[in-house]
């Protein structure tokens, strides 16, 4: 059965949310909504529905990330909501306290835009028909 996600992405470089966006809706079903504003990413999943984030860790915005990573996580509407990082940091890979955080998991950036959505599904452990991906003829 496929059922409708909604994946918020939360990425301040408009590049790199077009990419994002165009590769995880490439699985049937999946639809993504971008922002790159601090108080959208904190009210957008309170009064819509999203089933994950995936939040840009920027080393230059570093407190403000984790600043809105914890307000998600402290807000009872959105605390289950899993949380994916996008960062060009490895080191952000290995730290057990993105757990504490609420953090899924980290995604690597230069991300491979083919294999962005199975990441992510993979991370999330979200099923999808990959016979829909490439149709048999």
């Amino acid at each position: 059965m496929n059922h409708r996600r909604i994946v918020l992405v939360i990425e301040n470089e408009d590049a790199i949310e077009e990419v994002a966006q165009l590769s995880l809706e490439t699985i049937p079903g999946w639809e993504v909504v971008t922002t790159d504003s601090v108080i959208e990413a904190i009210v957008k999943p309170t009064t819509e529905r999203v089933d994950a984030i995936l939040v840009d860790l920027n080393e230059i915005i570093f407190d403000f990330d984790w600043n809105t990573i914890s307000q998600l996580q402290n807000n009872p509407t959105t605390e289950q909501i899993p949380i994916i990082l996008l960062t060009t940091t490895e080191q952000y890979k290995q730290l057990p306290q993105l757990s504490e955080f609420g953090v899924t998991a980290a995604i690597i950036k230069p991300f491979d835009l083919s294999t962005l959505a199975t990441q992510v599904a993979a991370a999330l452990d979200w099923e999808y028909n990959i016979f829909l991906l490439f149709p048999l003829q």
